[in-house]
């Protein structure tokens, strides 16, 4: 299946609606001291901060983001490979841990991680990038969006930015773990250790709400209602919903300002929506999970109503030996709903791989 999710727009509603209902009354009381303070001098800016919010929440959707970037230390760069663009952001550089590699999910981009960076260890090499088409990575044509287009991408932006010179670690959550899990499947040498967070591309044995909305769609071939490409702030209310377990008041200039940002978009995300659930990337993860060697570890919201957490039991007796942490009060947004708990299963995964790899060397000297 495909996905998503602008998970990042999760946190971004919970963090601004937030924001707005801890400062309330307090912050009526606030403006009126500045200005007996400061007379008119300051209204010019206050007022435009207000019209900013209200008339333009789109622009401070990306203020958002460049300020958590930068509050984070990461940095955006762009890689290129034979003309091909890529967009990334990055933090630290390659030492004792593995780096680690972070895949988005459909209709998102390399900043719905930041929830998760927050949480990661500082002196770790991070890179989170823009999937084919999404962000600021260079928009071609359909063959670039399906499973094993986007799995050829990402082995390009590897290769040019040295990244397979040592084993790194992967990590993708919805369509980016359909595309990892593939990915570990043909470069098993490239990588350490994976993690699939509610992944894409299984053959689920419990149908989930959005499957069974998607056969309704089906039938009637209607491409332009499609859950998870919202249009109007009721939509976009509908999909938060879809995504996420926990129920959130979202004030409506901030579910305009989400649309906003991603009607422009729209018609691309239908073109590579169509793309990944086609017969050729429907179940691309499940054809290829049998040639996955790299040590895996599935983490999956107990609640997910995109893709079903039936997929995790899929996964276990396909690869015995993977670890599976299935998340309560969770639903498909892992990242945004529970990043510190994410970051955590992360880091303690990567550090046992290590400690195990070492252990073994030990007893083969």
């Amino acid at each position: 299946m495909a996905y998503r999710l602008s998970g990042d727009e999760v946190i971004l509603w919970k963090t601004l609606s937030g924001w707005i209902l801890r400062r309330g009354t307090a912050m009526d009381l606030d403006v009126v001291n500045m200005f007996v303070i400061a007379g008119s001098t300051l209204a010019i800016p206050i007022l435009a901060f207000m019209a900013s919010f209200l008339l333009w929440p789109a622009a401070l959707i990306k203020v958002y983001y460049w300020y958590w970037r930068r509050a984070l230390g990461l940095q955006v760069a762009h890689a290129e490979y034979k003309g091909y663009q890529f967009c990334y952001s990055h933090r630290g550089k390659p030492g004792n841990r593995p780096s680690i590699l972070m895949l988005h999910g459909f209709s998102a981009h390399k900043d719905m991680w930041l929830s998760v960076v927050k949480f990661l260890q500082k002196n770790v090499h991070i890179i989170c990038v823009d999937m084919p088409g999404h962000g600021g990575t260079t928009r071609t044509s359909a063959v670039d969006y399906s499973i094993e287009g986007q799995v050829k991408r990402i082995r390009q932006f590897v290769e040019s930015t040295d990244l397979n010179k040592k084993p790194f670690h992967l990590v993708g959550t919805s369509m980016g773990g359909n595309v990892a899990g593939v990915y570990a499947a043909r470069f098993p040498a490239d990588l350490c250790s994976l993690t699939l967070i509610c992944p894409a591309g299984l053959k689920y044995p419990t149908e989930s709400n959005f499957v069974k909305r998607l056969r309704e769609l089906e039938k009637t071939q209607d491409t332009q209602s499609i859950p998870l490409i919202p249009s109007t702030p009721e939509e976009m209310e509908e999909m938060l919903k879809l995504c996420s377990f926990v129920r959130f008041k979202i004030p409506q200039q901030i579910l305009q300002g989400l649309v906003d940002v991603r009607v422009p978009h729209n018609d691309f995300y239908r073109e590579v929506f169509m793309e990944i659930v086609g017969e050729e990337s429907r179940h691309s993860l499940h054809e290829n999970m049998h040639l996955i060697s790299t040590p895996l570890q599935v983490i999956w919201g107990k609640h997910d109503q995109v893709v079903d957490v039936s997929g995790a039991s899929v996964l276990a007796e396909a690869l015995p030996g993977c670890q599976v942490d299935l998340l309560d009060k969770c639903g498909h947004s892992v990242v945004m709903e529970r990043p510190r708990k994410t970051a955590q299963l992360i880091m303690d995964f990567i550090i046992a791989q290590q400690n195990a790899g070492c252990a073994s060397s030990k007893k083969l000297s």
